[in-house]
């Protein structure tokens, strides 16, 4: 009877650890779960189109509260800072319309540096005036292989347009990339984080007009003053690079910005 007894409260206790082990990787399953969800929840996949509101006063524009507290904790930028009377010119270029070289004459003769945000098919059609935008200190940006939207691809398709653009440049020229223009001006907290994994900084603007339409090219003297009308503190521009307008324009609003004290520094000089 003893012996009985003795085995009954071995199969008990057993029992009973081996519940506890199951309840236990049930909890940490659960905690696992949970933690996932939560990141998911966290991290927002939704598409921010940024679009900003003009002024024509000088003052920094609106480029929407949340849109910039979002791109900002992701260590993207704007617009620099509202007591300095600096701008930072930035082009676009997704593929050679006839007038870049210009553009990097027009630069050098008014000592300007720029960020060129580049495709792959730039890269790979217009060695020559890479080189050149790299040779007189200019700044090469990611404009990604093949300028979609990143909030419609996912993570692996978002990592091999950034890398494989990246790894190109870096192969044919020795740069290395490190700020990238999302295409379509499209992201998401979720794009902003891989990219910032990939070690690149999105730069979007405080300033673009509809410039980019070679077909509807904007009028000249309008488009210049709209540009010096809209100059403001800590201004990101976003030019076009296939664009007769701007480059026909671009020697007098340089002179001009310069002329009401402001000062055109690259993005390596950006002061938030």
């Amino acid at each position: 009877m003893h012996n009985n007894i003795k085995k009954q409260l071995v199969r008990n206790i057993t029992i009973m650890v081996l519940l506890m082990a199951v309840i236990s990787i049930s909890v940490i399953t659960s905690q696992k779960e949970k933690a996932i969800n939560t990141n998911t929840e966290v991290v927002s996949t939704k598409k921010i189109e940024w679009g900003i509101k003009r002024n024509d006063n000088h003052e920094q524009p609106d480029v929407g509260s949340e849109n910039r507290k979002i791109l900002e904790e992701n260590n993207g930028i704007c617009l620099g800072n509202k007591d300095s009377k600096v701008i930072y010119l930035t082009f676009d270029e997704g593929y050679e319309a006839g007038y870049t070289s210009e553009i990097l004459k027009i630069l050098k003769e008014n000592d300007v540096k720029a960020t060129f945000f580049l495709t792959a098919h730039y890269v790979n059609t217009q060695e020559d005036l890479v080189k050149q935008m790299i040779d007189e200190g200019h700044i090469i940006g990611n404009h990604t292989v093949n300028h979609k939207s990143m909030p419609s691809l996912t993570e692996e398709e978002i990592k091999k347009e950034v890398m494989d653009l990246h790894q190109g440049v870096y192969e044919k020229f020795g740069y290395e990339m490190k700020y990238i223009r999302p295409p379509k001006g499209e992201f998401s907290e979720k794009t902003l984080q891989i990219t910032n994994s990939l070690g690149y900084q999105n730069v979007m603007w405080s300033f673009a007009y509809e410039d980019w339409n070679e077909e509807k090219q904007p009028d000249e003297e309008q488009s210049k003053q709209k540009i010096l009308k809209n100059l403001h503190n800590g201004e990101i521009m976003l030019l076009h690079g296939n664009s007769k307008t701007n480059t026909n324009i671009l020697d007098s609003v340089i002179k001009e910005a310069k002329n009401m004290g402001y000062e055109f520094k690259s993005l390596d000089e950006f002061e938030k």
